[in-house]
């Protein structure tokens, strides 16, 4: 299928290049970015661009068969400091992709949401699509709003939807920034002798996710006729404690934590049932958590073997 894959350039999207490309997928990506360097472009149309601009989305989408909409403007913490930015730029710009999909008839799209943050607080063990969601972050929200727009323009246009909702991912090329990804923000603090900082006391507990994995869910939901929603994750629970513990001892140096206030924002418990994607994807979880983890340090940081 010809497949337009909005933030191919980023962390989830680069490994979905690598997996629509493997599945047989002619893959164009639309980023604002150069193209990264660590990155096989080979076959891949690149357009740099933003799908905030209808000229470029009316130039890339005909002949498109699918959008993957991978790309995205802010993560949870920015969301709740510039909400108004958050829904001026993924809100209205996913609406801005679903017209341009209407204009050039593009039959499908699969988004990427969040399955960490549109269900908010649960007081189940594991959290299918069928929960409520009450979502407590500007994040969760403005994923969920796109989720119910596209659910609704695609009954009135006629194209088909579905709604990943990805756990938490960590993996290969995830930012050490500390902006987004615990996985990623440990090896970096620990790889510079940095203390981590903790929000509240470490027992918040999430669903992590090798980023292969989601990118192979991507490229199988593509050409799937599934439509809704769908979760995506390891179906494993481990507190913050655990995974800082973990990565120190997989990089054999010791880890000091500075706790601090829990936000709001956050939920204590998300752990995501992921039937749906294996009856109707054929899609299970391959990574488990202690090799990603050995392969993603051994990616961030050479000296330590996988």
């Amino acid at each position: 299928m010809k497949v337009l894959l909005t933030g191919g350039n980023g962390f989830i999207g680069s490994h979905a290049v690598v997996a629509l490309r493997s599945m047989g997928h002619q893959v164009t990506v639309l980023d604002i970015g150069e193209q990264r360097p660590d990155l096989d472009w080979d076959g891949v149309g690149y357009v740099r661009g933003s799908f905030l601009d209808e000229a470029v989305l009316d130039d890339v989408l005909p002949g498109m068969e699918c959008v993957v909409h991978a790309a995205s403007t802010s993560v949870p913490s920015t969301s709740m400091t510039d909400p108004v930015r958050d829904v001026e730029q993924n809100l209205v710009g996913t609406l801005r992709i679903i017209q341009g999909m209407v204009r050039s008839r593009v039959p499908r799209i699969v988004y990427l949401s969040s399955g960490g943050t549109v269900y908010g607080v649960s007081d189940s063990d594991m959290v299918d699509e069928g929960k409520s969601c009450q979502p407590i972050s500007g994040y969760g929200i403005v994923k969920l709003a796109c989720e119910h727009y596209l659910r609704v323009f695609s009954k009135v246009h006629g194209f088909s939807a579905l709604a990943l909702r990805p756990s938490n991912p960590y993996g290969p090329r995830q930012a050490g920034s500390g902006v987004q990804g615990l996985v990623g923000t440990v090896i970096y603090r620990l790889r510079h002798g940095m203390p981590i900082d903790v929000r509240g006391d470490g027992s918040a507990v999430r669903d992590y996710v090798y980023v292969t994995d989601v990118a192979r869910a991507v490229a199988m939901a593509v050409s799937s006729p599934a439509e809704g929603a769908m979760n995506i994750g390891s179906g494993i629970g481990l507190s913050v404690r655990d995974v800082i513990e973990m990565v120190a001892s997989v990089m054999g140096v010791p880890a000091r934590l500075n706790f601090g206030p829990a936000s709001p924002a956050d939920v204590p418990r998300i752990v995501l049932d992921c039937a749906r994607a294996k009856a109707e994807l054929g899609w299970v979880p391959e990574m488990d958590f202690d090799t990603g983890i050995r392969a993603t340090v051994a990616h961030m940081v050479p000296t330590v073997p996988a």
